[in-house]
């Protein structure tokens, strides 16, 4: 990777280092190859690295006290600009609202989001993880192979289904998923290949993407529609997301802007959490005796008991395992800002309207910052450890007054999935297969990690709803 140092402007900060690239296409071979690699190589350069990719001069930042200078401490200076329209092409909730729009937003949905309302939802969480390993059980029987990641997405949109909208969609569900599923590939396709035309040109890629949404948005209108048409008292995400609007009658979200949040809690409620728990089971299978001290943790806390909202306090080593598998493989391994002014980060000068790239996998993964990073290690997440870090050293739900509203609910829902499949199954990895992370929207496992499962015990009553 051959460098050059960018010439500082006088009296505006250090020379900021810089990795030229070939004529128009910039880094855009070298990324495209191995991304995480590029990204990883490139924070070996320092604190702050420019390259090109195509058109576009990024500036990657690559320190705690960077990540914190443009999340939290100059963050209206950091926009989501340009970048984040390939997403709005889809939906244009408070994932991509800017300025007094998002701020008004945020401030209305964040009681939504509040731990006792997210606590709410413990039930809803275990009993539909108990109905897929009901589904499972054959296959234990049998040794039927099973597709982690896969299974772990239908079980999350399915949740999501319920905390947003009760029962009242699950005739819709298929549909609803195969949708979103098609509309969340275009966001990845769009970030892959950004020449390509917008959704406006009726291409056949573009021609699928716009019946998906027609889908999405048919179904979604006609609940929301009905719920106004006749309000329950179905503690659902839909009803305290009308409620919260309602309250604020001088400006109430329109049929649209409704719309938009359910969907932006669909996408990314479901697919983040999908992930990280593909990740943690595969984490544990390779590491047996964190397993055994989870497994451990399970039995001393629970017991046969179903775990529930008030047991997660109670599960230390649990959120421990969970933290260190969104310190390896964090879902949203990376995201850009604009700069609105010209700026100083780390001493280093940044323009104006520039494209700021932030990392959460390089800085989990940052030898200067991390004793063996690429090791699994939950112990690294005791308290002890964790108040002797930088607070941007460890970022999966961003930081910041944007940090991720759901990040509650997805670490419970996390918490509660994985313990009652624990409860139940040992896990086996199938041999000979190669599991690779796949930097595309989220970090999946790029062909899905094949698992085979054994009964934990013959207790039948352990595999009842109750």
């Amino acid at each position: 990777m051959n460098t050059s140092l960018e010439i500082a402007i006088q009296g505006k900060g250090k020379a900021v280092p810089v990795i030229p690239g070939l004529p128009v296409l910039g880094n855009m071979l070298d990324f495209q190859r191995d991304r995480l690699g590029f990204l990883l190589k490139a924070a070996q350069l320092g604190e702050v690295v420019k390259y090109p990719i195509a058109n576009i001069a990024f500036y990657q930042i690559n320190h705690p006290e960077g990540i914190k200078r443009v999340l939290q401490d100059n963050n209206h200076n950091y926009i989501k600009g340009e970048m984040f329209d390939f997403a709005r092409e889809v939906v244009d909730g408070l994932f991509t609202l800017e300025g007094s729009a998002w701020m008004h937003r945020r401030r209305m949905m964040q009681p939504i989001f509040h731990r006792q309302h997210i606590s709410a939802f413990g039930r809803l969480f275990t009993e539909t993880t108990l109905e897929m390993l009901n589904r499972w059980r054959p296959w234990a029987d049998s040794g039927k192979e099973i597709e982690l990641t896969g299974e772990m997405t239908h079980l999350t949109m399915e949740i999501a289904t319920k905390a947003l909208f009760g029962s009242a969609v699950i005739d819709e569900q298929n549909r609803i998923s195969q949708a979103i599923t098609t509309a969340l590939n275009h966001i990845s396709f769009r970030y892959n290949v950004p020449f390509y035309p917008t959704l406006k040109v009726p291409t056949p890629h573009n021609l699928r993407v716009r019946k998906a949404i027609r889908t999405i948005d048919q179904i979604i209108y006609q609940i929301i529609q009905s719920r106004q048409d006749h309000p329950e008292e179905t503690v659902d995400l839909l009803f305290l997301l009308l409620q919260a609007s309602n309250e604020e009658a001088s400006s109430a979200m329109t049929l649209s802007q409704l719309r938009d949040e359910v969907l932006t809690f669909f996408i990314a409620g479901h697919e983040t959490t999908a992930v990280l728990l593909s990740w943690v089971f595969y984490l544990l299978v390779k590491h047996p005796q964190a397993e055994e001290h989870l497994y451990a943790e399970i039995e001393r806390v629970l017991g046969d008991k179903d775990p529930a909202a008030e047991d997660f306090p109670n599960l230390p080593y649990t959120r421990m395992v969970l933290e260190e598998t969104l310190r390896l493989y964090p879902p949203a391994w990376i995201t850009n800002r604009t700069t609105i002014n010209e700026d100083e980060v780390c001493g280093y000068y940044i323009p104006a309207k520039a494209t700021v790239a932030i990392s959460p996998y390089v800085l989990h993964h940052h030898p200067d910052f991390w004793d063996q990073p690429e090791e699994f290690d939950p112990e690294r997440f005791s308290p002890d450890k964790v108040s002797k870090r930088p607070h941007f050293l460890h970022f999966p739900f961003g930081g910041g007054p944007r940090q991720c509203i759901g990040s509650g609910f997805a670490m419970l829902e996390a918490c509660l999935v994985l313990v009652t499949m624990l409860q139940r199954y040992h896990f086996h990895l199938v041999p000979e297969q190669h599991v690779i992370p796949k930097p595309e929207v989220t970090l999946r496992p790029q062909d899905g990690i094949r698992v085979q499962i054994s009964p934990k015990s013959t207790n039948k009553a352990l595999y009842q709803i109750s």
